[in-house]
């Protein structure tokens, strides 16, 4: 029910021109992320699978699948409200549906738009 819904938001979105902005969270280029991760305070969250992780993140990122039904858990029950949360993903779909479910349980979130293959592509370091 809940990826129908977000489905059909998607649609009407399209439809009516909705952007990040109104979604509640920022979606930001690779070299403006870079700068918003560099503050300590910020939870850097990939939500790529194990795999993807396994293979290559930016550094000090916490892993949780955003595809996995308990996402929604695991992520309130492990992420601070009180800090930005940083996510990403590989290229920025997965992070922007992840973007949208933290907002909604209250979390402030910059959402990296290109995915982590844009931070490769722009020579940025990651981490095995």
């Amino acid at each position: 029910m809940k990826k129908l819904f977000m489905i059909i938001s998607a649609v009407l979105c399209n439809l009516l021109g909705c952007t990040a902005q109104q979604q509640k969270f920022e979606s930001i280029d690779t070299e403006a992320f870079e700068q918003v991760i560099s503050d300590t305070s910020v939870v850097r969250l990939d939500v790529r699978t194990i795999d993807e992780y396994s293979s290559g993140h930016i550094a000090n990122a916490v892993n949780i699948d955003v595809t996995k039904d308990d996402f929604e858990a695991r992520a309130t029950s492990l992420l601070p409200k009180d800090k930005t949360i940083a996510v990403y993903c590989r290229s920025g779909r997965r992070s922007k549906k992840a973007a949208g479910i933290l907002v909604e349980n209250g979390y402030k979130v910059i959402e990296l738009n290109n995915g982590i293959t844009g931070w490769i592509n722009a020579g940025k370091e990651t981490v095995r």
